[in-house]
């Protein structure tokens, strides 16, 4: 590893002394370095290791901050604000402790006011050195005027809940939204949403629908959400509501996707290395469209049953985590 290691460092000539600071493209080459070197050994828990150490050198020797390791939060919901307040607390400690800066978006609910002031309360009682609200209620709003500049200030981002198509009606697209957007797959920033908050993080956003039912392609609405996990469908309050027919069937129309169903007090961290890793009390249930072989869904009417066949279909509970780039579950150690 110290040999792969001071070879990565001749990347930047041999020297993270005096006044070299990389940027973030350089340090991305040799992170990718690192990972190739891990890979010729078939070592994947090399790998991570030499990631995780990269980032501490490099912020140690060069002044720069140290990447985050959660990128995105998805939250089902429902979530702890009262006792151990264990996944708040998580967001908390990804975007910096007691140095935290944090900003809500409170724009998907009709009480923007009040949900704001109470989650910036928890937020200040958790440690944050510092919250503030966003009050976006308009898409030209001021908040859009030089949003990058605004999000430099800030570590860690908070969507709350309420309607995923007023949020995205709101925030989709401007530049706001899309500066966010850039920091978090920068690693400059964390982001995190629970609820309606947590299904606008893919592209294609679950807006509505019912639960309980037989799939079929009445039972979801989908919008355009937006975009910050493009690759996935979220959907929250998940087997609270009984909603698994529902994600399935917006698999079914969408099999390039992956389906993240994500319970009350749970939430699905996405991690830098590609894994996701489930915290809280209920479950993360993953639906892998990836070997399905057979969907009625193109020619069947709006309301008849679907054929799928082949789903694989993933029940994870706190400490299990799910490699992206595998497509595999990870059981916790025992």
């Amino acid at each position: 590893m110290e040999a792969n290691f001071m070879e990565a460092k001749n990347i930047l000539g041999g020297n993270t002394e005096g006044h070299l600071r990389p940027n973030l493209s350089q340090i991305e080459r040799l992170k990718q370095f690192a990972r190739q070197s891990a890979s010729m050994l078939n070592l994947d828990r090399l790998d991570r290791e030499l990631d995780q150490k990269l980032d501490r050198e490099i912020a140690s020797e060069t002044g720069m901050s140290q990447p985050t390791k959660a990128a995105v939060i998805v939250i089902g919901g429902g979530e702890d604000k009262v006792q151990d307040r264990k996944i708040l607390r998580a967001f908390v400690e990804s975007s910096g402790g007691t140095s935290a800066r944090i900003g809500i978006i409170p724009s998907a609910s009709r009480e923007p006011d009040i949900i704001g002031r109470i989650y910036s309360d928890i937020f200040r009682d958790l440690g944050a050195e510092f919250v503030d609200v966003f009050d976006i209620r308009d898409r030209r709003d001021r908040y859009q005027d030089d949003p990058g500049r605004l999000l430099d200030d800030f570590t860690g981002v908070f969507m709350t809940g309420g309607d995923q198509l007023r949020l995205c009606a709101i925030i989709g697209d401007t530049p706001f939204a899309l500066a966010m957007r850039e920091r978090v797959h920068q690693k400059r920033l964390v982001l995190a949403g629970t609820s309606a908050g947590a299904a606008a993080m893919g592209h294609h956003m679950i807006s509505g629908g019912s639960s309980g039912e037989t799939p079929h392609k009445e039972i979801v609405n989908m919008a355009t959400g937006l975009g910050i996990l493009p690759e996935i469908i979220v959907d929250q309050h998940f087997h609270n509501r009984n909603r698994m027919c529902r994600l399935m069937t917006a698999i079914s129309s969408h099999p390039e996707m992956l389906g993240v169903g994500i319970d009350e007090d749970t939430a699905a961290v996405f991690e830098h290395d590609n894994l996701i890793k489930v915290v809280g009390r209920g479950a993360v249930t993953i639906i892998d469209p990836v070997e399905m072989s057979y969907s009625n869904q193109l020619w069947v009417s709006n309301t008849a049953p679907l054929t799928v066949h082949n789903l694989r279909i993933h029940i994870l509970a706190a400490g299990a985590e799910y490699n992206l780039i595998k497509r595999v579950p990870i059981s916790p150690s025992v």
